[in-house]
């Protein structure tokens, strides 16, 4: 019987994809923690920076209108931060393996 449109073959399950070679167990663990330090570090830089925005709230004394502002502002610029995060680092990640991207192409 053959495969459906559009279900993936036992070798694209398996690791290999069309055009790519087939990944190794320590291949498929380093992008594994990369994504995990990626979210994990995207978390962290995410809190800090909505917390250095709302924390001014409390502290200064700001009316509700400025407080309410300042929870906004801090969780956009938050969500902001840890996008540009994870994307910083897995991209840097994607470009580690590839020596053109280091401009080293000769």
């Amino acid at each position: 019987m053959p495969p459906r449109q559009g279900s993936l073959s036992g070798a694209a399950c398996a690791g290999t994809l069309p055009g790519m070679g087939r990944r190794g167990s320590a291949e498929r663990d380093a992008v594994t923690v990369e994504i995990g330090y990626a979210f994990v570090s995207a978390c962290f830089a995410a809190a800090l920076v909505f917390a250095a925005v709302y924390g001014a709230a409390p502290a200064l004394g700001l009316s509700r209108a400025a407080h309410g502002f300042l929870e906004v502002a801090g969780g956009v610029l938050a969500g902001v931060v840890f996008l540009l995060r994870v994307v910083h680092v897995l991209w840097r990640f994607g470009r580690r393996g590839n020596p053109d991207a280091r401009g080293t192409s000769g």
